[in-house]
């Protein structure tokens, strides 16, 4: 049972890091290079991660500067950047790739926001599937008499406060991105 409660948690912790990850391409008013992470460059006919192909780096608050390891790069960049819908316009100098985060307009920032409390809801509810799935097992493992009826309260009370636990997490998680989001 306890293997099954490990890899339970284990897929919570999953759910966690893959709301963190899609929270973290919600642009806020400050330049990340998170915010980057999601866009793919065509490199000789591969989708490559823009990471991969130049440096990133984040000067000032609201300036990102991309510098392309190879040259011929710079228009690939800039469309894949274009084409990405952070609605971000990079410019070129020639040498660097330079993208002024524009500060978000009231109505953008509840747009945003709102996508946040979706993505939250979509990993409530993957963490909610999870302790559902578990306590189909437990009750499998009970109905073959591998577990008395102790244990499963037992084992029931244990994975409600994981569930509880986690999805407590979630919220700390977006109430923080969500003041991100509201700051000036």
């Amino acid at each position: 049972m306890e293997s099954n409660k490990a890899a339970h948690e284990e897929k919570m912790k999953k759910t966690i890091a893959a709301f963190q990850d899609e929270l973290n391409s919600i642009r806020t008013g400050r330049a990340s290079s998170v915010l980057l992470d999601k866009v793919r460059v065509d490199y000789y006919g591969q989708k490559m991660p823009l990471s991969q192909v130049a440096t990133i780096s984040v000067p000032e608050a609201r300036l990102i500067v991309i510098q392309p390891w190879d040259r011929s790069l710079f228009s690939e960049i800039e469309k894949a950047i274009l084409k990405s819908d952070l609605g971000l316009n990079p410019s070129n100098d020639g040498k660097v790739l330079r993208i002024a985060i524009p500060p978000l307009t009231e109505q953008r920032r509840k747009e945003l926001v709102k996508t946040a409390r979706s993505i939250a809801e979509q990993a409530r509810v993957a963490i909610r599937n999870i302790r559902r799935d578990a306590l189909e097992e437990l009750k499998k493992q009970q109905n073959a008499g591998g577990v008395a009826e102790d244990a499963l309260k037992k084992e029931e009370a244990e994975l409600q406060k994981m569930t509880d636990d986690y999805i407590a997490q979630i919220a700390r998680i977006l109430e923080m991105k969500e003041r991100e989001i509201m700051e000036v």
